[in-house]
C-alpha cells in the first residue's frame, strides 16, 4: 500500500478517536451538551475529508490509475443503477436479517444518527455526504483496492465488508453492511471510479435518513391510502 495511503488511514482513524479531546475542548467553551456531538462529528469530519482529500492529490493527476474506467456519461449510468442496487440489496439482507435470523430491522447506529441531527440538523451533511466520501475513499478505494491486488474480489470484499461493519459498531446488522459493501465494491470494480459508489452510498444514506426522519408523517400517509384504496374497492 502507497505510503500516503497509510497516512490516509491513520488520519481517518484519528477523526475516529478524536472526540476524547474535541468533546471536553466544546464543554469547555460550554457548547451545550446535547449539540456536542453533532457539532464534533461535523467538524471532525470536515477537516478530515480536507486532509484526505489533499493527500489524494497525486491520484488524481496520475494517467495511469485512469486505464480502464469507464466514461463519464457511463458512470452516471453505473451511480443511478448503483442507487437501486444498494437499496435492493439493504431490503433482501434486511428481510433475511428479521425473516431468517429473527433479528430486529431497527439499527441502533442510524437511530444515534438520527437522534444526534435531531439536535444538529446540519449535522445530516455528515451523514448524507461527508460520511460516504471518506468511507468509500477507506474502505473501497484504499482497504479493498490494496486487498483487491493480492486476492480475488470475494475475498477482499468480505474483508473490507467486515472491516466497515466494525467501524460502525453494529454488528447485528453484520449482513446488511457485508452486502452493501459488496455492491459499492462491484461498482468500484466495473467501473474504475471511486465516485460511482460515493454517489450510491451517498444517495442510500439520504434516502435513509429521510424514510426515517419523516416515518410518522409516511405511516399516516399509507394508512390513508389505505383507507382510499379500501373505500375504492369495496
Amino acid at each position: 500500500m502507497r505510503n500516503r495511503y497509510w497516512w490516509i488511514a491513520f488520519t481517518y482513524i484519528i477523526m475516529q478517536f478524536s472526540g476524547i479531546v474535541g468533546v471536553p475542548v466544546l464543554q469547555y467553551f460550554h457548547v451545550p451538551r446535547h449539540q456536542i456531538a453533532g457539532l464534533w462529528l461535523t467538524i471532525s469530519f470536515t477537516i478530515a475529508l480536507v486532509i484526505i482529500c489533499i493527500l489524494l492529490v497525486p491520484d488524481m493527476k496520475t494517467r495511469h490509475e485512469q486505464q480502464g474506467r469507464v466514461s463519464k456519461m457511463a458512470a452516471i449510468g453505473w451511480a443511478i443503477f448503483g442507487i437501486f442496487l444498494a437499496y435492493v440489496s439493504q431490503i433482501i439482507a434486511g428481510s433475511i436479517e428479521l425473516k431468517v435470523l429473527g433479528i430486529n430491522p431497527q439499527s441502533e447506529n442510524t437511530n444515534q444518527l438520527v437522534a444526534i441531527a435531531g439536535y444538529t440538523p446540519y449535522f445530516i451533511v455528515v451523514t448524507s455526504i461527508i460520511g460516504p466520501i471518506l468511507e468509500e475513499i477507506i474502505f473501497r478505494k484504499i482497504i479493498f483496492g490494496s486487498l483487491y491486488n493480492r486476492f480475488n474480489f470475494l475475498i477482499a470484499g468480505l474483508i473490507s465488508s467486515l472491516v466497515f461493519a466494525a467501524v460502525h459498531g453494529d454488528f447485528k446488522h453484520l449482513l446488511v453492511y457485508t452486502m452493501m459493501g459488496f455492491v459499492f465494491a462491484f461498482l468500484y470494480v466495473k467501473t474504475k471510479r471511486i465516485l460511482v459508489p460515493i454517489v450510491a452510498h451517498a444517495s442510500m444514506n439520504t434516502l435513509v435518513f429521510i424514510l426515517v426522519l419523516n416515518k410518522d408523517a409516511i405511516q399516516n400517509y399509507l394508512e390513508k391510502m389505505q383507507i382510499i384504496i379500501g373505500g375504492i374497492m369495496q
